[in-house]
């Protein structure tokens, strides 16, 4: 499996330890396991370039492994109302909207090979910057700071959304362009 992908899988079984500490009001330790996860993105990627061992496998995994865990320290500080019920539905949003475009692209019979876009890093940034502020307003209460970052990430959230959206249609437009040409050319033969 590799190193690369075996930090991504400690990732995947970190949050339900996150969740439970959350929901057992346990912030600290919460605290330490969510940055442990976080920092895991960080190094997965690190060690599979460095080391040039990129997998199907990861490339596949990491941004499952993200995404899992954003939603669920999302869903789980919205449920302990750390954070607001909209901040979570535009987050969640933005990801239903993604993998129903995927299914769709794949449906088509395209392949995708995600890349993440500057407003995708600085979504991601600010999601996890949000999931760390509402983790630590019980300690430092400081509402306007907390809002500004909620505020960029939601700002982010929906830019990258729309980024995504518009590469998708290209796609599709692509694939459909492609039908067209191909089935002009069987005509032609005839």
């Amino acid at each position: 499996m590799g190193l690369a992908n075996g930090l991504t899988v400690l990732r995947i079984l970190l949050i339900p330890v996150f969740v439970s500490l959350l929901v057992y009001r346990r912030p600290g330790p919460a605290l330490a396991v969510f940055a442990l996860a976080a920092s895991t993105d960080l190094l997965d990627g690190y060690v599979a370039r460095r080391r040039g061992s990129q997998s199907r496998l990861g490339a596949f995994l990491d941004p499952i492994a993200d995404k899992l865990l954003i939603t669920a320290s999302f869903v789980t500080l919205t449920y302990l109302k750390a954070l607001p019920f909209w901040i979570t539905a535009v987050v969640i949003t933005r990801d239903v909207i993604l993998v129903v475009g995927a299914l769709l692209i794949y449906m088509v019979g395209g392949r995708i090979y995600p890349r993440p876009t500057w407003a995708g890093k600085t979504a991601t940034f600010f999601q996890i910057l949000a999931v760390l502020s509402g983790l630590l307003a019980r300690y430092f209460p400081a509402p306007i700071t907390l809002k500004v970052i909620i505020w960029l990430a939601a700002g982010f959230t929906v830019i990258s959304g729309l980024q995504y959206i518009v590469q998708g249609m290209r796609f599709l437009n692509a694939v459909h362009a492609d039908e067209r040409d191909e089935s002009h050319e069987t005509s032609f033969l005839r």
